[in-house]
């Protein structure tokens, strides 16, 4: 039986066997596409008790899938305080003070977003800064990248954190001339002193905060997740699995504490279902821009000696990733400078030799590489011929493009950012909005992928590096069709075909129609997943 029709839609399906412009219905049956075609091909499927809905012209895409988002931190994320968009260090104490006002006494002021380089200051802020307005609570604030935090004196008393404290590996606690702490600690090792001692929520609170994420998504046309947080975010994914509330489909890729668990127990990458998945080891090479710890071949202009921060060396990534291949794990590693990038392709070559000692596919350890937001020249060729994943966040792009320009300069910032260098090398790109590092949305990642542009139009009409720009049908591939090959499910997810899942997007404009700049305007209708409404009015 049919159970539902959409038709006097114009569909887009990427699926090479039903071009764009030639499908205006499908039908669905237990959650899945059953066929296409024309109004007058599909309509006289309907059987009783199917539910018929006329889209009066919208358009129908497959459902998005962000390629590489912390969820448990974006969950947590709507209910801090949002930095993002400061103009000043004031203007941010400010927020956090006026969050701290609503909280109860002793409660922990947590926040994400800042980021030195876009404010008036041009400087890291200090514990000082935060003590003038909120001494007597404990503040925890990550910045935009997630790769620092800005605390305040109180919040390093009850962590014992000060000049005594040891230096931290592969992570900074930043100091003043005296060797006091300033109040920022760059990576997570240093970050952890602190994190670590801030209560955390249970996991079903964690997974009411997530109802309230996965509400947002569905409002914003995505479908699927591929979720880069630590296994409590996997409990609370499992708990909404258990209830009955998980409405996405969700890869969760696993840090590097946690392998020895899964290969003890034998898992492998493609353990679960369509709803809730195992993806790959997840390792991080280097750091970030904003925190100026991403790893560099050549020094940071504004800092003559710094080339970033090792997060995992080399011989290591090494060693886990060949490990993790030898019993079914793919891996996927964050590299951000082109040092850092240049190590993991290493990594990958060597790894790739194994495998094709040991006559494994390449198809079935589908490594990537998190990022890749400055590459080397030379190395550029290097993941179409190793068939490692470009997993790039084109948001990154238009909002770090003023710090790039100032740290990395003209020669290296024309290889940042650039999934067009990858995709011109047939290599397989996915895209994600790394949320809350970044805006969470599927639409405005094609808006900057396509013009390379900020919203408000910075940093001019031709964009960014325009060389870099994509196609609209190169953007929502990679958030769909690309997105889906990364996760192992290209056979039934991120196209509109026969036998595919009924994970879908109704939008009122097409995307290949209007010019880039207005692809922002574009307003989701309705999702649906699994063949059932989840936001738009034909929900019920």
């Amino acid at each position: 039986m049919i159970n539902t029709i959409l038709y006097n839609a114009r569909i887009v399906t990427l699926d090479e066997r039903h071009p764009h412009g030639t499908v205006t219905a499908l039908a669905i049956r237990d959650g899945k596409i059953a066929a296409l075609g024309s109004d007058s091909e599909i309509l006289p499927l309907a059987t009783v008790g199917t539910k018929k809905h006329d889209l009066h012209g919208l358009v129908v895409i497959p459902g998005l899938i962000d390629a590489h988002v912390h969820w448990k931190w974006t969950a947590e994320s709507l209910h801090q305080v949002q930095l993002y968009g400061t103009r000043n260090i004031r203007e941010a104490v400010d927020r956090v003070a006026a969050m701290a006002a609503k909280l109860p006494p002793g409660e922990w002021v947590q926040g994400y977003g800042w980021s030195q380089d876009t404010w008036e200051e041009h400087r890291f802020p200090t514990t000082a800064d935060l003590d003038a307005l909120v001494p007597d609570r404990p503040v925890f604030l990550r910045s935009r990248s997630g790769h620092a935090a800005w605390v305040n004196s109180l919040a390093l008393r009850l962590c014992g954190i000060d000049a005594s404290t040891p230096d931290v590996v592969e992570a900074e606690i930043q100091r003043d001339a005296t060797g006091e702490p300033t109040g920022i600690l760059i990576e997570w090792n240093a970050m952890n002193l602190v994190a670590d001692r801030i209560p955390t929520p249970t996991t079903a609170q964690t997974a009411d905060q997530m109802r309230k994420a996965q509400g947002m998504a569905h409002a914003m046309g995505v479908t699927g997740i591929h979720d880069f947080d630590n296994q409590d975010c996997l409990a609370a994914l499992q708990v909404m699995r258990e209830r009955g509330e998980l409405g996405l489909r969700v890869l969760k890729q696993i840090n590097k504490g946690f392998l020895d668990s899964l290969l003890h127990m034998g898992l492998r990458t493609g353990f679960g279902d369509n709803w809730l998945r195992l993806g790959n080891l997840k390792l991080f090479a280097d750091g970030a821009i904003g925190a100026h710890s991403a790893y560099m071949f050549e020094p940071y202009i504004c800092e003559p000696d710094n080339y970033g921060i090792v997060v995992v060396g080399k011989e290591e990534m090494l060693e886990l990733a060949s490990r993790a291949s030898t019993h079914g794990f793919a891996t996927t590693i964050h590299a951000i400078g082109d040092r850092a990038v240049h190590d993991v392709l290493d990594v990958f070559e060597h790894v790739r030799g194994e495998e094709l000692a040991r006559g494994i596919p390449r198809s079935t350890r589908r490594h990537r590489i998190e990022h890749v937001q400055v590459i080397h020249p030379s190395d550029v060729d290097r993941l179409a011929e190793l068939t490692i994943i470009a997993s790039t966040q084109p948001i990154h792009a238009t909002s770090d493009y003023p710090i790039a320009d100032a740290v990395w300069g003209a020669d290296r910032c024309a290889y940042a950012y650039n999934p067009r260098l990858q995709l011109d090398r047939g290599v397989t790109v996915c895209f994600g909005s790394d949320s809350p590092c970044d805006e969470f949305g599927a639409l405005k990642g094609i808006h900057a992928a396509v013009t390379r542009r900020r919203p408000d139009g910075t940093p001019g009409p031709e964009g960014w590096y325009p060389q870099a720009k994509v196609s609209v049908d190169e953007a929502l591939k990679a958030y769909t069709v690309g997105a889906a090959y990364a996760a192992g499910l290209e056979g039934i997810q991120g196209k509109l075909a026969p036998g595919y899942l009924a994970d879908l997007a109704v939008i009122d404009r097409d995307l290949y129609a209007i010019p880039g700049d207005e692809i922002l305007d574009v307003n989701v209708c309705g999702t649906m997943v699994d063949g059932g409404w989840r936001y738009g009015e034909w929900m019920g």
